[in-house]
């Protein structure tokens, strides 16, 4: 069995490859972070095997730094073995090789935390899917947190325009009304519309749910509104309509690549 020891970096990774008797088959080297840098680790592992040696790869967990050479290794069919900064700190003092991080020594360490087993876990291909789903996860999150943000600002903004308007819809976050407030935001505007323009706004957008009726009730309710008469808020309304819109479409992206983690 042959043991590879790899330092990951930004632009470079540093490489030390034993064998299972400690023996140091390739000292420490140095790759660039590319596809020629990833070959060239590739071509100096096979060239240190024989056919039937069993290969064991193992680096540190470094965050995106790692993703794509650990990629490059499961699709060359190596064993990798993800290993935490603590666990390679840790048994590099109990190896008492220094106190002090340096790169060249932490490639060497990997490859003999390998060498000596210590219960470590091959990475898997399943391992490495679901942590693309965990970060798209957390993507999803981000945009989810931003949208509520951004329908507390339309909440809030209503309070000021119009906030009669909240009683008279079973939520102001829904199509209808954002069509409306995005066109005419607030009560003045609103009391100023002409009834068929109106009608016409809420017909659509509600795709025939509301009618004349509800056109009238609204903009009654907008002429003798309290709401304030504040062109940069109703600015800021109109500009926050279509970003929720567009985060819609970009939360219902992300749920549709996996759909059975989101539905």
């Amino acid at each position: 069995m042959i043991c590879v020891g790899i330092d990951v970096a930004k632009d470079k990774h540093d490489c030390s490859i034993i064998s299972s008797e400690g023996e140091v088959l390739a000292g420490v080297f140095t790759i660039p972070n590319d596809m020629t840098g990833f070959n060239c680790l590739l071509q100096r592992i096979q060239a240190c095997s024989a056919g039937q040696d069993k290969i064991k790869v193992g680096l540190e967990a470094t965050g995106h730094y790692s993703y794509n050479i650990l990629g490059f290794l499961l699709d060359n069919g190596l064993d990798s073995f993800v290993i935490n900064p603590l666990h390679t700190n840790l048994y590099r003092k109990s190896l008492s090789l220094r106190k002090t991080k340096t790169d060249r020594v932490d490639a060497r360490t990997i490859a003999m935390m390998l060498m000596s087993d210590v219960g470590l876990k091959p990475y898997t291909d399943i391992a490495y899917h679901n942590e693309e789903v965990k970060s798209l996860t957390r993507y999803r999150f981000g945009k989810v947190k931003e949208r509520a943000q951004l329908k507390q600002s339309v909440t809030r903004l209503v309070c000021i325009l119009f906030p009669e308007l909240e009683k008279l819809v079973p939520t102001l976050h829904m199509a209808s009304v954002y069509a409306l407030l995005e066109e005419l935001p607030g009560a003045h505007q609103i009391a100023a519309a002409h009834l068929t323009h109106l009608k016409t706004v809420l017909h659509d957008a509600s795709k025939g749910r509301y009618s004349r009726g509800k056109a009238i009730e609204i903009r009654e309710a907008a002429k003798s509104s309290i709401g304030s008469r504040m062109p940069a808020k109703s600015l800021e309304l109109r500009h926050t309509i279509p970003l929720i819109r567009e985060l819609d479409a970009e939360i219902e992206e992300i749920e549709s690549a996996h759909p059975k983690h989101y539905g």
